[in-house]
């Protein structure tokens, strides 16, 4: 990679981040943590506002840009190939959306970039979910955006019948079928849902806000710590 194209990079993988370590951009330029450095403080005698020090990390300055469609031609394909893998099993306001945000990057990259990214070979067939599952998705998936509690009527495996309150934490999709976690009150502790089991879904008038060992942060850190634990076993 040239420098230039380097230094291009550099600002770009900061811009996108609250917080990023010389590391993380070593790792994902493939140069020493030391060119890194050298390469941060050049920008900075440029005039790049970016904050930070080594060992701590860095973050872009309030009003500074670049143009944000500079894509190769991988990159061009690379998002209409995750377009087209996703698409078909989003919710209809999602993949609208989707199909609208591609084609206004489409409409502005180079005319070779554009090409080989329309022409790209790749196909994601398949069965999609049934349509009432897409449609309880995109009110679970803004239930989790706008942190309002969920009133499930839930039915299990087994076809057990109940009635949950959840504070919806993240939409999980695992191939065939979607998942609803989050903090289920009747059960003070983490629940997953298939979303095809859901019989009825409902956004309850109070909100929530994060509570210490209720996040999906706490979560991840719960199904990490366990698989941790189960790879330990003989």
């Amino acid at each position: 990679m040239r420098r230039a194209d380097r230094l291009f990079h550099i600002v770009q993988l900061i811009r996108g981040r609250r917080l990023t370590t010389a590391s993380f951009l070593a790792q994902r330029l493939e140069v020493s943590e030391r060119t890194v450095y050298r390469d941060v403080a050049d920008l900075q005698r440029q005039g790049v506002p970016i904050d930070g020090e080594a060992g701590v990390g860095y973050r872009l300055g309030a009003g500074f840009d670049l143009p944000p469609l500079m894509f190769t031609h991988e990159e061009a394909q690379a998002l209409v190939a995750a377009a087209r893998i996703a698409q078909p099993s989003l919710d209809p306001a999602l993949a609208a959306a989707v199909d609208a945000a591609l084609g206004k990057i489409l409409s502005v990259l180079p005319t070779g970039a554009r090409a080989a990214a329309e022409g790209l070979a790749l196909f994601a067939p398949g069965q999609r979910p049934p349509a009432a599952v897409l449609q309880q998705l995109q009110l679970l998936r803004e239930a989790v955006r706008d942190r309002v509690r969920l009133q499930l009527s839930y039915r299990d495996e087994a076809g057990r019948a109940s009635e949950r309150t959840v504070r919806p934490l993240g939409c999980f999709f695992w191939g065939q079928v979607w998942t609803l976690a989050g903090w289920c009150e009747v059960r003070e502790d983490f629940r997953t849902f298939r979303v095809d089991r859901i019989v009825s879904a409902a956004h309850c008038a109070q909100g929530f806000r994060d509570e210490p060992g209720k996040t999906l942060a706490d979560l991840f850190r719960r199904t990490e710590a366990e698989m941790r634990a189960a790879s330990c076993r003989p």
